[in-house]
């Protein structure tokens, strides 16, 4: 669900990025607002390959296919018509939206620079639509589409690779509070996209077989690992490398994201529940794992499947990306966490024409400020104080590292988001705002964070999910730590109380400055029919007893019956089951996991 068009048109961005593989069309509201998550509000994509379209017969070659097998020609004239009739469609729907032509843009990647009629091709483009086309060199291609990954993140700190379908380029960034670094050198690129690798790899297969393959291995190592020594990574980014346990890395472009789709669908959370690149994140040996992913391919192909976001052409590619990336196993440093983009050519350029400050801003709490309730600091405030101190160290229970000053902030913003939906739908909607919902457009959030603040809104509405919802929110309960689940489902029901208190999120001012308070402390009490000791969450809920409003809520079953289902969380039965745990988790988990809770409502001023 795509937010409104907030600001005057001059803020409407047009992008055509032409990439090898396909073009892209995109219209992005940059309003001041929400500048820094690019609010797209029209989005199309031509499936025309102009790498592809240059090895095609022309009509005034030979008609035989051998005798041009592998030899480059140059972009055939009914693509170059097929090209200049969607451009032309793009501009009459940017007129449709009122994009001012000066932020019309129109960007040429490697396979219009390279293709041997590209002046030609350009120069047509412009007589037949008025659009100059801007094509981008190889370093300047590689620096855009770095941007395009640190638009789809807080910071980035690690290696960057695009990976389109002539060309891959590979640098190293760090972006952190709007300023972004990246290798003096810009991106070294070689000619190993995703279609020219294909395309290579069957040449040489068919010349020489095996050995001209294991030629070919060694050479892509070979200028990998050049490659990295002359992007000089700066020694404190190595550092941080050495001590985490290795580089994260950062992909983009569409042969690495149909990788990504195809390691979902082998995720120990099956179906994986979030149907987003951007954002999802794989340890080094699964993503290593190539006969496994062509397994994957392989099976859908012979039984004619189709796998989620993975086309035909991509599939046919994937031979080639397990290639490259067995290559870059062996070429690059030790890499830990590989984290997925959707940023790429079009969000980058975007992304460079904001200034630092737009930059700087958090994506999750722009994402949702939108759905803000009139007094979201209160309620945030209210929040937090139902959560226990993260910094004792006396009790042995510990809120999650996850729970973050910036997660609340966003769980309070969305809070009140689904109050005009039908009492019976909340809870759904609620649970799907993160993947389909409200927050579904917003590229800059990790799957993490979508699956708390799914969690807790789900749980902030009383009521049941619908059988399909319920499988879900299972799923989603087994994607995050258990210890994260039942806060989850602990903070979930707080919302409900506090929703209650007010109910349109407004604390006014003219009265007195609070109708409650909430407090937490611990409880060492013995375990009823076993030895020992256990801790218990004991929640104070202080109604200002000098407040009529307050006296009100408090004599009201509302209250009480929200305080009971918040201590209903802490009943054994709503734990999260050891059994239910999937992947490492499973293997590390051997009790349930959950934290008792006593509710007391109180009077005080």
């Amino acid at each position: 669900m795509a937010l409104p068009i907030r600001g005057a048109k001059q803020h409407l961005h047009g992008v055509v990025d032409m990439g090898s593989n396909g073009i892209r069309f995109s219209i992005t509201d940059l309003s001041p607002e929400t500048a820094r998550i690019m609010p797209t509000v029209f989005q199309d994509r031509a499936g025309i390959s102009l790498y592809e379209a240059q090895f095609q017969n022309s009509s005034s070659a030979s008609n035989s296919k051998a005798e041009n097998h592998g030899k480059r020609g140059p972009i055939p004239a009914n693509v170059i018509d097929d090209v200049v009739t969607r451009l032309a469609r793009f501009k009459i729907t940017c007129e449709d939206f009122g994009v001012p032509r000066e932020n019309i843009h129109v960007l040429a990647t490697e396979a219009s620079r390279t293709a041997p009629n590209s002046e030609e091709f350009l120069a047509r483009i412009k007589e037949k639509t008025g659009f100059e086309v801007r094509v981008l060199s190889k370093e300047e291609e590689g620096r855009i589409g770095a941007l395009g990954v640190a638009s789809g993140f807080p910071s980035v700190e690690g290696l960057v690779m695009d990976l389109g379908g002539g060309s891959v380029q590979l640098t190293w960034m760090r972006a952190k509070d709007g300023v972004i670094t990246t290798s003096p050198r810009g991106s070294i690129s070689f000619p190993y996209g995703a279609a020219a690798l294909t395309r290579q790899l069957q040449e040489v297969r068919k010349k020489r077989g095996k050995s001209a393959e294991a030629d070919l291995k060694a050479l892509m190592k070979d200028n990998f690992k050049n490659a990295y020594e002359k992007l000089e990574v700066p020694d404190d980014l190595k550092k941080l490398a050495e001590a985490q346990g290795g580089f994260d890395l950062y992909l983009s472009g569409g042969g690495f994201r149909g990788w990504g789709y195809l390691l979902m669908t082998e995720s120990n959370v099956n179906p994986y529940p979030i149907p987003i690149i951007n954002g999802y994140k794989v340890g080094r040996e699964d993503f290593h794992d190539t006969a496994a992913v062509m397994k994957i391919a392989a099976d859908s192909d012979e039984k004619d499947l189709k796998v989620f976001r993975v086309s035909k052409r991509r599939a046919a590619q994937v031979p080639a990306v397990a290639f490259l990336v067995n290559v870059l196993a062996e070429a690059l440093p030790v890499v830990k966490h590989i984290q997925f983009c959707q940023g790429g050519v079009r969000e980058g350029f975007l992304f460079d024409r904001l200034p630092p400050e737009i930059r700087g801003q958090d994506p999750l709490l722009v994402a949702t400020a939108p759905y803000a309730p009139p007094s979201v600091q209160a309620i945030s405030d209210l929040l937090r104080s139902a959560l226990p101190d993260t910094t004792s160290s006396v009790y042995s229970i510990r809120l999650p590292a996850s729970f973050t000053p910036r997660l609340i902030t966003a769980i309070a913003n969305l809070l009140y988001a689904h109050s005009s939906v039908p009492r019976e739908s909340r809870p759904g909607a609620a649970l799907y705002s993160t993947t389909t919902g409200i927050l579904a457009s917003a590229n800059s959030i990790s799957h993490h964070d979508r699956a708390l603040i799914a969690l807790v809104l789900a749980e902030r509405w009383d009521g049941d999910l619908a059988p399909a919802e319920y499988g879900h929110w299972i799923r989603l309960r087994q994607f995050v730590h258990a210890d994260e689940a039942w806060w989850c489902q602990y903070l979930g029901r707080v919302g409900t109380l506090i929703g209650d208190v007010y109910p349109a999120g407004l604390v006014r001012e003219n009265e007195p400055s609070w109708r409650i308070k909430l407090h937490t402390s611990w409880q060492t009490m013995p375990k009823k029919k076993q030895k020992g000791i256990q801790d218990r969450l004991c929640l104070e809920v202080r109604v200002n007893s000098e407040s009529a409003v307050s006296q009100a809520l408090a004599r009201d079953s509302v209250m009480r019956e929200d305080a009971e289902r918040i201590e209903k969380a802490g009943k054994k039965k709503n734990w999260i089951k050891a059994a239910e745990r999937v992947g490492l988790e499973a293997e590390r988990m051997r009790e349930d996991y959950g934290v008792k809770v006593g509710v007391d409502i109180t009077e005080g001023t």
